[in-house]
């Protein structure tokens, strides 16, 4: 019993009264008579005997009402425990289970578990890390919201399963808005007669609105070659299952015509805000376009996926456009104090090729202009050393550093043949002036340079050295180019088209064509590509620890202690793809720098670029590459052999 209660009746209170009644006894005794003395002594000893008996009972009622109450708590208590709909389990420092609640027997199906292993009885916990104190798992098809209380050796489990299914129920029915495109339309239907192009367009039109009643995506037409599609968030994990199959659909419907039609998709999902929803969905769609068209680009908040990308993109450029580029390049020239051009890290033939094309630009504009560069690399050697015994070309080179103290707010950077901000020489340098022209013909990636003021991004072309060839036929009558200069130009165009084999369109030899005009050796070239002896040996000795998966993709790996230059795995790879039987081929090495480069290759019906942007990198469809920081070559081969199974769906072996 609390001494509080005690203390109750013995109070201060209690002290005074019995004083105050033996002070009025005595008084009585001794002013009135003895006898009311001793009747008032009678009367205080009557008092206290009562008030101690009624203390007495007062504390057993109150200690037998105290225990009533705690076992009516305790057995209140374990009625809960029992009964509420959470699971409890008591266990060993052993895991054994010493004791849980009924609704333990009600999730397992079993009347006792005291004694069983916790991990026999929920196998998903043996993948909780230790020290975890809450954990989310599936049992016997609930999914349950684990609390772990490691201290007490107690486990609290909450069925969460309706929960989930409303917020996936919510999920999917988030809207999804999307475009689809057809990507050459005009080119298809040149030179067919109304009938023929009605057919045509009938038999795509079907298709695709048979494809939306199929998933059930309300399509709407609002210009010839474009439709307005709505879905929500379940139809496009669907769609995304199939990797949007209308993509090869509508391709191999059109197989018999000597262009077939393509389709590109942009898909905006992820935000509540329609209007937002619209804007990432048009975003999304000029990606895809950007990257050569006949691909599904969808976003999703920030991320940015693609789908499709199968076939070659169809040349669609146009000799307007070149002259509109070069005429707005030459103005921007003109307004601007210095011209800074670099190209992406570790630059090869046609990031070279491509900077001197635009330096001669800058020349002809009576500006003045230099190229970064930091260090030569085994790609770009010979060219390095035969411009340093040109007579001024040399003086035009500077490094990052130097363009860092030279720059200012009217600098105009030109960046060639990469538009990713990271993968460029200088990347503070785009920061530093608000005027940066980028040419490039990588098909477009999702990290892209920032607001630049002129964009010439041709994935149709073959490489950066055509475009800038053909800018560079517009930039008036003061060019000039001598034999090292056009023979520059022409051994990016030699290189990125593996001698005219891969990816070359009429425009190429047209810019092949004039650059041979102007002085370009072709002899020079082989000069400037030959390869060192102990270089090929060490490219057999790649070639040789080949693997081939799939029955027709080939990876190859390098010694994990050893280095190998980018050079040597760009040659490796293309040297598997000239072997029967093989149409992608994958090659991994470990490179100075200690990153481990991937190097990519297809003859087209295997994207290659898809498979690298999953694990970091870009580049085209049939030639991409990618780099991987703080992992082995093994490590870094069965990351591919996994991005190319899901990329099969499941298939590969």
């Amino acid at each position: 019993m609390p001494k509080f209660l005690a203390k109750c009746w013995f109070g201060s209170h209690m002290i005074l009264a019995l004083l105050f009644g033996l002070a009025a006894t005595g008084l009585l005794a001794l002013y009135v008579h003895w006898i009311f003395g001793l009747l008032g002594i009678l009367g205080l000893v009557l008092i206290i005997y009562v008030t101690l008996q009624n203390k007495k009972r007062f504390l057993n009622e109150m200690e037998s009402y105290v225990t009533s109450l705690g076992h009516r708590i305790q057995h209140a208590g374990d009625d809960l425990i029992q009964a509420m709909p959470i699971g409890i389990v008591l266990v060993n420092d052993n895991q054994l289970i010493e004791w849980h609640n009924q609704y333990v027997q009600t999730m397992t199906g079993r009347t006792n578990l005291i004694g069983e292993m916790l991990l026999e009885i929920f196998p998903p916990l043996a993948d909780v890390k230790p020290g975890k104190e809450k954990a989310e798992i599936t049992y016997q098809k609930h999914i349950y919201d684990v609390e772990i209380r490691s201290d007490e050796r107690l486990f609290y489990f909450t069925d969460i399963t309706l929960y989930k299914e409303l917020q996936m129920h919510y999920d999917d029915e988030k809207p999804v808005m999307g475009i689809v495109h057809l990507d050459n339309l005009d080119e298809v239907v040149q030179g067919m007669d109304e009938q023929s192009q009605s057919i045509l367009l009938t038999n795509v039109t079907g298709a695709i609105t048979k494809w939306a009643q199929q998933y059930d995506i309300y399509l709407r037409r609002f210009a010839s070659d474009k439709f307005f599609a709505v879905l929500d968030q379940g139809t496009l994990q669907k769609l995304e299952t199939t990797r949007f199959d209308i993509l090869d659909v509508v391709r191999e419907m059109t197989t018999k015509n000597k262009i077939p039609i393509t389709l590109s998709i942009g898909i905006g999902a992820g935000v509540d805000g329609l209007i937002e929803l619209g804007e990432m969905a048009q975003s999304s769609l000029d990606v895809a376009l950007g990257r050569g068209g006949d691909q599904a680009a969808v976003k999703v908040r920030d991320k940015l996926t693609f789908y499709g990308g199968k076939s070659n993109a169809v040349e669609k450029r146009n000799r307007v456009r070149a002259r509109v580029i070069a005429h707005a390049l030459r103005d921007l020239m003109l307004e601007s104090d210095l011209v800074l051009i670099m190209g992406h890290k570790m630059p090869d033939m046609d990031a070279i090729g491509a900077a001197i094309g635009v330096l001669k630009a800058v020349h002809a504009a009576d500006k003045q202009g230099y190229i970064l560069l930091d260090e030569s690399n085994p790609a770009i050697e010979r060219l390095m050393q035969a411009v340093e015994e040109h007579e001024d070309l040399n003086d035009y080179f500077i490094t990052s550093d130097q363009a860092i103290q030279m720059v200012t707010r009217r600098t105009l950077v030109v960046v060639v043949d990469t538009h990713r901000p990271s993968m460029t020489i200088e990347p503070r340098l785009l920061n530093m002036t608000s005027k940066v022209v980028l040419i490039d013909h990588h098909r477009r990636s999702e990290e892209f340079i920032a607001d630049p003021v002129l964009i010439y991004l041709e994935p149709y072309a073959s490489s950066t050295s055509e475009l800038v060839t053909e800018l560079l036929q517009y930039q008036g009558e003061n060019l000039s180019l001598d034999v090292l200069e056009a023979t520059a130009l022409l051994a990016g165009i030699v290189v990125d088209t593996k001698s005219f084999a891969f990816r070359t369109g009429s425009r190429t030899f047209e810019a092949a064509s004039f650059l041979r005009r102007k002085g370009a050796d072709t002899a020079l070239v082989q000069i400037l590509l030959k390869e060192d002896l102990t270089q090929y040996i060490r490219r057999a000795e790649i070639v040789q620890q080949t693997e081939i998966i799939g029955k027709n993709i080939a990876i190859a790996q390098g010694k994990n202690d050893e280095k190998y230059g980018q050079l040597l795995i760009a040659q490796a790879a293309d040297t598997l793809l000239t072997m029967a039987g093989i149409d992608a081929s994958f090659v991994i090495c470990r490179r100075p720098d200690d990153m481990i480069g991937i190097s990519a290759r297809s003859l087209g019906d295997f994207n290659v670029q898809v498979v690298m942007e999953q694990m970091g990198g870009g580049g085209h469809l049939n030639n991409a590459a990618t780099q991987l920081k703080e992992v082995t070559v093994a490590e870094a081969v069965e990351q591919l052999k996994q991005v190319l199974k899901n990329y099969q769906g499941g298939k590969l072996k």
